[in-house]
């Protein structure tokens, strides 16, 4: 007897994850399926999307998705997540790409031991600013010094660009209060957040279990983001300020966010961000895990779930009624 419906693609078909689109943005449109491509109908028209090389789909306000275009989603090991407006929030998200959880135990080992916890944070720190020791800093001093350099980040770009520069500041719940380089810094942070969010989920990490960040759903998240932001955002807010101050008509801040927005994008295309994230992050568990599985290859999408034994996991799918090796 066969089973109905179509057969789903086996790990090895997948596209990998740095190898794929960073994201695709959708609103006020129904996602359907043609074949094994997604369609997306507006007012504008169809467009096809290829769903084998799409990383994550992002589902903003007004769109509707159909059973079978879920279905092909799923099946493609794309990570659907439902946003707000140009993609500014975070709702939900579905399976991950990552079949494997590899990675997800390396993060919580990691979390979970002091000595290698501290190990990565000094690896992040590192990773950032390569022309430092910080062999033995504690997390105080790790800290310090990141504020320091961070600050100099800020001066120098007001410096480049013009742009007045005081100190990092933002209402959570009044975009408008603040003035324009914190608003496109906090939009340029946004979209930062948004994908390697995308990334972290589709690798089959936890957002929540944070290195150097904690006590929060999305600490990891920020912990990866910090990596990027002296390159992506706080750059990229800069030059936008900067544009907007040299216009002829005063710039709104939903026009300097849309801005921010475009400018990031280009951005994590040409610094190929979303492959150095899948990069960094196997980099910083590798630095944190130094047992024997480290050199392992890194096939995440290898479909197979075993039972956990204190000498090594086993095959599941058997019966271990006789089985009497004194484990």
């Amino acid at each position: 007897m066969s089973i109905p419906g179509v057969k789903p693609s086996t790990p090895s078909e997948l596209g990998r994850v740095d190898d794929r689109i960073t994201f695709v943005y959708l609103e006020h449109a129904v996602i359907a399926r043609d074949a094994n491509a997604l369609t997306a109908t507006s007012d504008d028209g169809i467009i096809h999307i290829p769903s084998a090389g799409l990383l994550v789909l992002m589902l903003g306000p007004g769109t509707k998705v159909t059973h079978q275009a879920m279905t092909v989603l799923a099946d493609s090991g794309a990570a659907i997540v439902w946003v707000g407006e140009q993609g500014v929030r975070y709702y939900a998200g579905g399976r991950p790409l990552a079949r494997s959880t590899r990675l997800l135990e390396k993060q919580a080992k990691i979390v979970s031991n002091s000595k290698q916890r501290i190990a990565v944070a000094r690896e992040m720190y590192l990773m950032r600013f390569t022309d430092e020791d910080v062999a033995g800093l504690s997390m105080q001093q790790l800290r310090g010094r990141e504020g320091a350099r961070v600050r100099n980040v800020y001066r120098e770009q007001s410096r480049v660009t013009g742009v007045p520069w005081n100190r990092r500041e933002y209402e959570v719940d009044d975009f408008d209060a603040s003035d324009l380089i914190n608003q496109a810094l906090s939009a340029a942070n946004s979209c930062l957040y948004g994908v390697v969010h995308a990334a972290v989920v589709a690798l089959g990490c936890s957002a929540g279990l944070g290195i150097v960040h904690t006590g929060h759903d999305r600490s990891f998240v920020y912990d990866i983001a910090d990596l990027y932001k002296a390159e992506t955002s706080i750059p990229v807010a800069f030059e936008c300020v900067a544009i907007a101050r040299g216009a002829e008509t005063e710039v709104s801040g939903s026009e300097l966010s849309s801005m921010v927005r475009r400018r990031m994008r280009d951005a994590f295309v040409q610094l190929r961000i979303v492959e150095r994230i899948v990069t960094d992050i196997k980099r910083l568990f590798a630095e944190g895990d130094n047992s024997s599985d480290n050199n392992e290859g890194s096939n995440d999408t290898y479909d197979e779930v075993r039972l956990w034994d204190a000498r090594g996991s086993l095959p599941s799918g058997q019966n271990y009624e006789d089985d009497e090796r004194g484990f």
